[in-house]
């Protein structure tokens, strides 16, 4: 089987979600804990370019760091907004998963689902309590 790596933080419930949903199908995948690991620039522009999203799309908007840097503001070129978030992993969104099937930015959790080599083995539940997938296996939304 061809491997899966997740780009993770284990403090944020959507990643330990999609990680779950991952280990539910079966596989162990190579965890790659970002924050402490950060990918370097050019891996990070390729990961962002296979997700299919823009540097802004695939950075997260939330936190003291994006208000401090005031990067909702419009001016910030793709290479700039590549730059900080090479600089400051807490810039990347996550979780970011990568199989043979596809590189995906998993929010929701769920999105995983589309391009995990195999299928769920049994029920999953997220933390919050919604139901993604049914006792066969199958997803429910």
């Amino acid at each position: 089987m061809d491997p899966v790596k997740i780009f993770h933080n284990p403090q944020c419930g959507t990643s330990r979600n999609t990680l779950a949903l991952i280990r539910n199908a079966g596989i162990e995948p190579e965890v790659v804990l970002y924050l402490d690991t950060p990918p370097t620039r050019e891996a990070l522009a390729a990961l962002v370019r296979d997700c299919g999203l823009t540097p802004r799309e695939a950075m997260r908007d939330k936190g003291d760091l994006y208000d401090a840097l005031k990067l909702a503001e419009p001016h910030w070129r793709d290479d700039q907004l590549l730059d900080l978030m090479a600089q400051h992993p807490a810039l990347i969104n996550r979780p970011i998963v990568v199989t043979a099937q596809g590189t995906r930015l998993c929010r929701p959790s769920e999105l995983v689902l589309d391009i995990l080599p195999q299928p769920q083995r049994g029920a999953f539940t997220k933390e919050d309590g919604e139901v993604v997938v049914n006792a066969q296996g199958q997803r429910v939304k």
